[in-house]
């Protein structure tokens, strides 16, 4: 019988929560964890998006983005706004608080994502990280 870390999506398993509890780490005086970080740099590539849009890229229950949505409103990150092409729906939108927030953290995010990848050399942490890339493409949406 093979051992518990002969377990690809185990080993996946243990490092993502290994890389949520230092994003959180990190995250935690500014009132923001993982899951509104996510949101934010979403946010940042995009001219807006619905609801149901953060819902499906970021894979989070849609009733899940209504309350990120919300604590990102309250600091100050992001806003609801008529979405120009149907006037009943609400996009959500990065605010400049939101950018500056992003960019006060680039480093210290980098850093945490160094952290998590000590042991490996930079080719291989462009290899995983393209192979992540592609699995998630792939299968995850």
């Amino acid at each position: 019988m093979r051992g518990l870390h002969a377990d690809t999506g185990y080993l996946l398993y243990r490092m993502g929560l290994r890389s949520g509890q230092l994003f959180n780490t990190f995250l935690q005086e500014s009132g923001v964890r993982l899951r509104h970080y996510a949101v934010l740099r979403f946010l940042a590539t995009s001219s807006g998006a619905l609801q149901r849009e953060l819902s499906a890229s970021l894979g989070y229950d849609p009733s899940a983005i209504v309350g990120l949505v919300d604590d990102l409103e309250k600091l100050g990150f992001a806003e609801r706004r008529p979405s120009p092409d149907d006037r009943r729906s609400r996009i959500i939108v990065l605010t400049e608080g939101g950018r500056a927030f992003l960019r006060d953290t680039d480093e210290a995010g980098q850093r945490v994502t160094n952290d998590l990848l000590q042991p490996l050399d930079p080719a291989e942490r462009e290899q995983l990280h393209s192979l992540l890339q592609r699995v998630t493409e792939s299968g995850l949406g």
